[in-house]
């Protein structure tokens, strides 16, 4: 493990006024996104949509890194330049997702466990050799009656120290991504305690594999009201009840944090980051790694045939989250907005 190595990595996927665009959709989540704007989706289709987000000149002064999918990072350009390849020409970071998705957790009705680890060494090294520098693996802690069970979060995070050791091993960047689940009429406050319970399993299952945290980029949920909660918390509340829970939960030695938009509109999910930011009482960089956030109307732009104004719509919402990241985003900016 060559640690300065990996510090240097985490340190440009953290820089400022920039964040991680996560556009590591499966080929089934893309073809949902796709038919809900009428594109028929095969693997060419999703090439041409992903070259947008991987090409469009100017993406660099906002977009640190690029999560890829297993499919993305084996495509080119219609130049033939491998996708890889042209991200690192603009001084952007290749990252791979490298979990193979959720499975019901045994004897916890309702609950997932995250696969991936057998093979995940060869995989790594394969990935490396395609260009990868971090990757990602997902946890997804449902909120409910009974859940979290302390067996689920347990396995969870087990399975997130032992896949940042790996990529450790391979000299890759690990983002560790537990996301407590928006879905539910739960509040702010059980939110707040789930979040923090969930981080604190986690490092403490990072903490027994040796896993060296400088070399280690947490992307986590905000504490956010379900998405059905008759009363919903407002921005600042949000703000300040995830630097609190964060505070508590995480060791200062961290890389940095990024975070999730997980169900959020474009312009909420902006103006939470804006907030933290806003507030500078966090020991850590805290920047965006936003999928639909960032990807939605550039989706709804190019179904409607127009790759212009996709780019347009692409690099109009990471200018606003970059702005966040720095606590300078204005809601009145939307106004400007292309699309």
């Amino acid at each position: 493990m060559d640690i300065t190595l990996l510090k240097e990595t985490a340190g440009k996927l953290l820089a400022r006024g920039k964040g991680i665009l996560a556009a590591d959709e499966s080929a089934p989540t893309c073809t949902k996104r796709f038919e809900a704007v009428g594109i028929l989706c095969t693997e060419e289709s999703r090439r041409t949509y992903r070259e947008i987000l991987l090409t469009t000149p100017g993406a660099e002064e906002y977009i640190s890194g690029v999560i890829l999918y297993d499919e993305t990072i084996r495509q080119k350009t219609s130049g033939g330049e491998p996708f890889p390849e042209a991200l690192v020409k603009r001084g952007i970071v290749p990252g791979i997702k490298v979990d193979t998705g959720l499975k019901d957790s045994p004897l916890c009705p309702g609950e997932k466990v995250t696969e991936g680890l057998n093979g995940l060494e060869e995989r790594l090294a394969e990935y490396r050799a395609l260009g990868a520098r971090f990757a990602k693996w997902r946890a997804a802690i449902a909120i409910g009656e009974h859940m979290p069970t302390d067996a689920c979060i347990e396995a969870n995070a087990d399975a997130l120290a032992k896949y940042a050791a790996l990529c450790h091993e391979a000299d890759i960047v690990p983002v560790i991504e537990p996301e407590v689940l928006i879905d539910g009429d739960h509040s702010l406050e059980r939110c707040y305690e789930v979040v923090k319970k969930t981080l604190e399993a986690v490092f403490a299952a990072l903490r027994k594999e040796n896993v060296a945290l400088e070399g280690v980029i947490l992307k986590t949920s905000m504490v956010l009201s379900g998405k059905n909660a008759p009363v919903q918390a407002g921005v600042k509340e949000v703000a300040e009840a995830t630097i609190k829970c964060l505070k508590e939960s995480v060791p200062k030695e961290l890389a940095g944090i990024v975070f999730l938009s997980g169900g959020q509109t474009d312009e909420r999910a902006a103006a939470h980051l804006d907030a933290m930011n806003r507030m500078n009482d966090a020991p850590w960089r805290l920047t965006f790694s936003y999928a639909r956030a960032i990807q939605h109307p550039v989706l709804t732009e190019w179904a409607k045939g127009d790759k212009e104004r996709a780019a347009q719509a692409f690099l109009f919402r990471a200018r606003m989250n970059s702005l966040a990241s720095e606590g300078k985003y204005e809601e009145a900016m939307e106004k400007e907005r292309p699309y």
